[in-house]
């Protein structure tokens, strides 16, 4: 029942770019496809979801396939810190019992920026991103905004490298 959500696909690098660049909605950055499981859902199947689809982080839901609510968020870190860490049985043990309850989200159509200092404010390193209705839509993580800036920051250097070299042409 965990499974991927797919949506219409935003996860082009392309459209991303332009997403930056023109200031629009966090919904056009950020990934489309989220590994999502059930607050019932044991731990150890958990970090079997995150081997299998190489991610770090599980969205926890709740709702029918097509209207997945998002609740929490655990990522790796929660597995090794909150259960690995404390050497807690993991028999029995669900995602519903390690995940911590103060969710933080960002509707689709906020600014990337606003999306930016809300991760910033809450000291969160990927947020889900949902609807209008609070239907999850998919998951932005500070990696991929500082890809998306990294790609940003190195077109400026190469502005200022052919500035430089108009000047330099129409000096001679």
């Amino acid at each position: 029942m965990n499974q991927y959500i797919r949506s219409q696909s935003w996860d082009n690098p392309a459209r991303q770019r332009r997403a930056w660049k023109s200031g629009m909605a966090i919904g056009h950055v950020c990934t489309r496809e989220v590994v999502v499981a059930y607050p019932e859902t044991p731990v150890a199947e958990a970090a079997r979801l995150m081997r299998e689809h190489h991610v770090g982080d599980l969205v926890v839901v709740a709702g029918t396939q097509s209207q997945r609510v998002p609740l929490g968020v655990v990522t790796d870190r929660d597995l090794v810190v909150e259960v690995l860490a404390r050497e807690v049985p993991v028999a029995g043990l669900t995602l519903g019992e390690i995940m911590l309850q103060d969710l933080v989200t960002a509707r689709e159509d906020e600014g990337v920026f606003d999306a930016i200092e809300l991760m910033r404010a809450r000291g969160v390193r990927r947020m889900p991103i949902v609807d209008a209705q609070g239907v999850l839509v998919g998951i932005v993580s500070l990696d991929d905004l500082l890809e998306i800036l990294a790609e940003e920051l190195n077109a400026l250097v190469g502005l200022i490298s052919r500035e430089q070299a108009a000047e330099r042409q129409a000096r001679k």
